[in-house]
């Protein structure tokens, strides 16, 4: 590769929901908490929208390695200074039975502003996300690519869902979180963009209209970054194990370079409509990896197995250059284990089979999230 190679650098971003170590229902984090996870991790963590959630975010991290480094930190200061406080950090997508009219809003400008803007829709983001950056300079590439990744997203979601529970109920969903986080303005697939000009116009149309302060506010489940050199893929369920999401992102990593391989050979990655590769969205969504997705070049359903077996031939050679093989190729581990919406239906079944009632099931769900978020650690 010449010297015009992206550095394809990675940064991990995850919101996580405190539950009460005994209940497992949710609490509210103090300011004292957040002040001791920052004393320790400085701008690497954040309060959320809900004071019931933490968010945290990597340092720019040159291979999954130093991703595993920083995350596993991140994660372990969290767990302790929340178990201080008699709490535990979950990172599901949706907590399997809290009522999202039961929580508040944290009471700083920005919240307040979006709580405002959105009105009841803001009211119901009981959801948490996970975002990975890939460092790509050139803005021009950065449009490109988005464009082209898009056509994966879909692929990446089914691995990660999360959030099968909504306020006590089974949604029949692998992915709820999506379809409330739809209900926001400016989600979805990201519009196909011919150039950085085009992107930089239609933000600043927004915001010359003064709708939105900055790009920030574009909330697609992909785009270039509004703060980085990067692009921001958003569309992933946060994962309850650590190593799924650096599965995630490794993948994520991965794909960006195949891309761009393809893209500076002047091949390209085919771009297929929003409605097509929104119609895979929602089998990501609806499914998780027990159902085929529609690959569009052969016109047909494949197994998702297929599907992943095809993604991990593309990106062979960027595996080993990125040294994430392992990484890459635990997503057949989650094909085998079932995504972290099948565990926790497999939990609950568990423990109606053992006479449990539905909340006990339920309850015995997110002290299985618990276990979850520190078992890698």
């Amino acid at each position: 590769m010449g010297h015009d190679t992206p550095p394809f650098t990675i940064g991990i971003e995850e919101e996580y929901l405190l539950v009460d170590q005994h209940t497992y229902a949710l609490a509210h984090a103090p300011d004292s908490l957040i002040d001791a996870c920052k004393k320790d991790l400085a701008d690497k963590v954040s309060p959320e929208f809900l004071q019931c959630q933490i968010e945290i975010g990597t340092g720019v991290c040159h291979t999954i390695g130093q991703a595993r480094t920083d995350l596993a930190h991140l994660r372990r200061t969290v767990a302790r200074h929340a178990g201080e406080y008699g709490l535990a950090p979950i990172a599901a997508s949706c907590h399997p039975f809290a009522d999202w009219k039961d929580q508040h809003h944290t009471d700083k400008a920005r919240y307040n502003k979006l709580r405002r803007d959105l009105a009841g829709v803001a009211r119901r983001m009981l959801i948490c996300g996970m975002h990975v950056h890939v460092g790509i300079p050139d803005e021009e590439m950065r449009v490109k690519l988005v464009n082209q990744l898009k056509y994966f997203l879909p692929h990446l979601h089914a691995l990660s869902t999360s959030s099968p529970y909504w306020q006590g109920d089974d949604t029949g969903m692998n992915s709820y979180r999506l379809t409330v986080f739809d209900n926001l303005p400016r989600t979805g697939l990201p519009p196909y963009m011919k150039d950085w000009a085009q992107f930089s116009t239609t933000v600043k149309t927004l915001i010359d209209l003064d709708l939105i302060e900055d790009a920030s506010k574009i909330w697609w489940d992909l785009r270039p970054s509004s703060k980085f050199p990067t692009i921001e893929s958003r569309i992933c369920d946060v994962a309850p194990r650590m190593e799924v999401t650096l599965t995630l992102a490794a993948l994520t990593q991965c794909l960006t370079r195949m891309l761009w391989r393809k893209s500076i050979d002047g091949d390209g990655w085919r771009v297929v409509q929003n409605f097509m590769v929104g119609e895979n969205r929602w089998r990501a969504q609806r499914y998780g990896v027990s159902e085929g997705l529609i690959d569009f070049g052969r016109k047909t359903l494949i197994p998702f197995s297929q599907a992943v077996d095809e993604i991990l031939e593309l990106i062979e050679d960027d595996a080993v250059a990125l040294d994430c093989v392992a990484e890459v190729h635990a997503a057949r581990d989650i094909l085998k284990t079932g995504t972290s919406a099948d565990q926790q239906r497999k939990v609950f079944a568990a423990s109606v089979q053992a006479g449990a009632s539905q909340q006990e099931a339920l309850k015995a769900v997110v002290a299985s999230l618990v276990a979850d978020f520190q078992a890698d650690l």
